[in-house]
């Protein structure tokens, strides 16, 4: 009930909010933001009532994909008041439609749960935010990308008109990196400190690609602001560090649970 209810609400936004843009009308981001508040709040109730279980939380394969768009539609939803992100979810809003019917798979491989602590719960909460900021960012990379392309050719018009400055676009981004940065940065800490044996959780290689996402994200950022990395630099290392950390998680995830079939 609940999921049918998010996907309306979605599908609803989605469509005003294209409409607009089509049609290059002023648009009316107070009610785009307060149906998709709505929506988020709906997927939320969704995405949690999917992971919880009487015998504790199943963060499976097919059903974090959901909760990790509820948390970026937040996220971009309260950034969207102070700042032009609004159109960001011409992409996200289909996106978190497809994670939602996703979650209606069937799980191909884990079937039991275990009580969480705490310290993992923190852990994975910390995961989840820094994945749908740096997420985000990558979403503003490649509409970076698609406005450089734009104005390299000279095409000002259309979908150009409504967006931001590229410079405006590029603060947005490198804000969007380091808020990112230091929440990968809590999170690999946590999963460092919180995880005891890494062999035994299978998680060595999650690891692995979770710092090698980190330093790429260092990286750019250091070259930002010793060298002055911006444009095509930048979009190539962000998406860059993005692929890497995708890799960490549902990389792993596909492995384990769909391939191994280990939980």
């Amino acid at each position: 009930m609940y999921s049918a209810i998010t996907i309306m609400l979605y599908l609803a936004a989605w469509a005003l909010l294209l409409h607009a843009v089509l049609r290059r009308e002023a648009m009316r981001t107070d009610r785009i933001l307060a149906l998709i508040g709505l929506a988020t709040a709906f997927h939320f109730i969704t995405a949690f009532g999917s992971i919880r279980l009487d015998s504790g939380y199943q963060f499976g394969f097919f059903k974090v994909p959901s909760l990790f768009f509820a948390v970026i539609n937040l996220v971009v939803a309260l950034s969207s008041m102070k700042k032009p992100l609004h159109n960001l979810f011409l992409f996200l809003l289909p996106l978190s439609v497809i994670a939602i019917l996703i979650t209606g798979i069937e799980e191909l491989a884990v079937k039991s749960s275990d009580r969480l602590s705490l310290q993992t719960i923190s852990h994975i909460l910390l995961s989840l935010l820094a994945y749908s900021l740096l997420a985000i960012a990558s979403l503003q990379a490649l509409l970076l990308a698609y406005q450089n392309y734009q104005l390299k050719h000279k095409h000002l018009k259309g979908v150009m008109g409504l967006l931001p400055p590229l410079q405006t676009m590029e603060t947005l981004l490198f804000e969007l990196l380091w808020a990112g940065e230091i929440l990968l940065t809590l999170s690999i800490i946590t999963g460092l400190v919180f995880t005891n044996s890494f062999s035994e959780q299978h998680v060595s290689h999650k690891a692995v690609f979770s710092i090698i996402s980190w330093l790429i994200y260092a990286l750019l950022l250091w070259g930002r602001y010793t060298l002055g990395w911006r444009g095509a630099a930048a979009i190539r290392w962000t998406l860059g560090g993005f692929a890497a950390l995708m890799l960490a998680y549902f990389g792993s995830k596909l492995v384990l649970e769909i391939i191994l079939g280990r939980v």
